[in-house]
């Protein structure tokens, strides 16, 4: 933590949006340095804060986005986690959700705020969101309860005026403002005029508990959806990849899949193989609840486990996180179905 009275936050920017400037002679958006950004958002000298920055060289469109930038991110953190009260990362906003997610498992212990943010037009357009929302991941990013003690000490989105837990987050707009959403959990807090903390629903500070970063994320998985006259021929081809290691099986309802029985067979051969495969809903809100209806308890029967109310983004991150720590199947499959960060109502 920074010796200085002032509370301190390191600003990563990894690309994206937020950070463009539009040329005014070409039109072209090129990337920002801090100097940039101050005379854009005079406002950041405002705060009573030490800010520091850290840039991407180059920064990289988040589509491009993968586990080696995950554990880059990781280690920034961890290497500065002493120094800093709080970290602020811009992002694009198309993987947001997933490095979000990702970051709530990785950085296992957290106990400081990571805030993510973004925007869907360059700091520097007339109308930008990126303003606004910079400046609040900041202020969150430094606030302290009395006792000194962070008041989100947790991995979080914020965008448009909405502070979500990071592994409840996916996106839901490509164009609007509002272009973030925690459909199963509730928001953590609501920025007006003031900032509401939402304190029962933010992750308890704990003093005890010492960061543990972790790099290694296996990504031998797949995001698999079922939909109405799928074919068995590509299920089976899928199913017997051998690299194949973990498959997100995003099902209909509350996890529910046709009574196929060519199906049926190919999803207990695979996870006899030893390949682990979570059933998630399709639907934006709810849980999935494969007691519910026949069709859901043969998945059970299949050796498939409840993704329960996961987003794709968490489900996806956790299992690579998990798969990546070299733990059994057994195991694996144990934690799929605990809440680990925060990301699952169980």
């Amino acid at each position: 933590m920074s010796t200085s009275t002032q509370a301190s936050v390191l600003l990563i920017y990894t690309g994206g949006t937020i950070g463009m400037i539009q040329n005014p002679d070409t039109g072209a958006l090129e990337s920002f340095n801090f100097d940039h950004l101050l005379r854009h958002v005079p406002e950041i000298r405002q705060f009573n804060l030490d800010i520091f920055s850290y840039a991407f060289n180059p920064p990289i469109d988040s589509s491009d986005m993968s586990p080696s930038f995950w554990a880059e991110l990781v280690g920034i953190i961890y290497s500065n986690y002493e120094r800093y009260d709080g970290f602020v990362i811009l992002h694009g906003t198309d993987t947001m959700a997933f490095t979000a997610s990702a970051l709530s498992f990785m950085l296992e212990g957290l106990m400081k705020p990571v805030i993510l943010t973004g925007s869907q037009l360059p700091i520097g357009a007339l109308r930008t969101d990126g303003k606004e929302n910079l400046l609040t991941a900041i202020e969150i990013a430094a606030a302290k309860n009395p006792d000194g003690t962070p008041v989100v000490p947790e991995v979080c989105v914020f965008f448009h005026e909405k502070l979500m837990r990071g592994n409840r987050t996916t996106k839901i707009s490509a164009e609007n403002f509002d272009a973030f959403e925690s459909n199963n959990y509730p928001l953590l807090a609501h920025s007006g005029i003031e900032i509401q903390y939402h304190r029962h629903f933010i992750k308890p500070y704990n003093p005890d508990i010492e960061l543990v970063p972790h790099y290694e994320m296996d990504s031998n998985i797949l995001i698999f959806s079922l939909f109405p006259g799928i074919q068995p021929g590509i299920v089976e081809q899928v199913l017997r990849s051998p690299e194949l290691k973990g498959i997100i099986f995003r099902t209909f309802g509350s996890g529910n899949a046709p009574r196929f029985p060519w199906l049926t067979e190919a999803l207990t051969e695979a996870t006899k193989r030893g390949k682990i495969i979570v059933n998630i809903t399709q639907c934006s809100t709810g849980s999935v609840k494969m007691r519910m209806y026949e069709t859901g308890r043969q998945l059970l029967e299949a050796g498939i486990i409840s993704g329960h109310d996961s987003t794709v983004e968490a489900a996806v991150t956790k299992l690579m996180y998990l798969l990546g720590q070299g733990l059994s199947a057994d195991t694996i499959r144990a934690k799929m179905k605990e809440s680990i960060a925060g990301e699952i109502s169980v």
